[in-house]
């Protein structure tokens, strides 16, 4: 029964999507999604290393710069809630493609795969070699299921344990190059603290020190409906 109504879900994405992109052999169109990868001892933590192409990185570039958002160098922080720019719809649609065509188990739960819209609110920051962001858990009147996307510099973002009365504390690093999505659901949106150190000799990857440029992120997130 269950794998039934698995096949019911899949068929149903999959028509939605079609009503979306049509049917299109484009070189851009979202790849088999084995490319999604589960981070072990982290439910609900998902990396998808090759999720933008070079050239859908370098469009959504340009697509960020046209906004005028970062102009004034003191200015390295956009949200927008509810009147998402068309291009940040484009790239949810792309996530709950790439999540659907994946097959079982979803990188993205049902519960969040099938609601519309996926996000309706956006931040996108902007990172000079060095800056990160603290460890934090996003705050609660956002509902379960959180996307971000990396541009520019890679980086290694750290997932820590939020009950500190476990022992022992556990600390897991992943890294994010640019084009990749980590989507958190689940223990990982709400048990697991995220951030990112990006001063000198923090940001180490198998022994080596990463070179840092500019980073851009994209988080997507959807506000709970009390909050709305």
């Amino acid at each position: 029964m269950e794998e039934d109504e698995g096949e019911e879900l899949l068929q149903h994405n999959q028509r939605l999507l079609q009503s979306i992109f049509g049917d299109s052999d484009d070189d851009d169109a979202p790849a088999d999604a084995t490319i999604w990868q589960p981070i072990e001892g982290i439910d609900g933590l998902w990396l998808c290393n090759e999720f933008l192409t070079a050239d859908l990185q370098s469009d959504l570039l340009v697509a960020i710069e046209k906004e005028g958002w970062f102009r004034d160098e003191t200015q390295n922080q956009a949200m927008r809630f509810g009147d998402l720019p068309n291009w940040a719809h484009v790239l949810a649609n792309r996530i709950r493609e790439t999540a659907a065509l994946s097959g079982r188990p979803y990188p993205i739960p049902d519960h969040i795969l099938g609601r519309d819209p996926l996000f309706d609110q956006l931040i996108v920051n902007s990172y000079a070699p060095g800056e990160g962001i603290c460890n934090h858990v996003d705050l609660m009147r956002f509902e379960d299921g959180i996307a971000i996307v990396s541009l520019g510099s890679p980086c290694v973002m750290h997932f820590s344990t939020v009950d500190r009365s476990a022992a022992p504390p556990r600390r897991v690093p992943l890294m994010l190059s640019a084009g990749s999505l980590v989507f958190m659901s689940g223990e990982a949106r709400y048990n697991w603290a995220h951030g990112i150190d990006r001063r000198p000799g923090f940001q180490i990857w198998h022994g080596l020190e990463i070179h840092q440029t500019r980073r851009i992120s994209i988080t997507l997130r959807k506000l709970c409906i009390s909050t709305q």
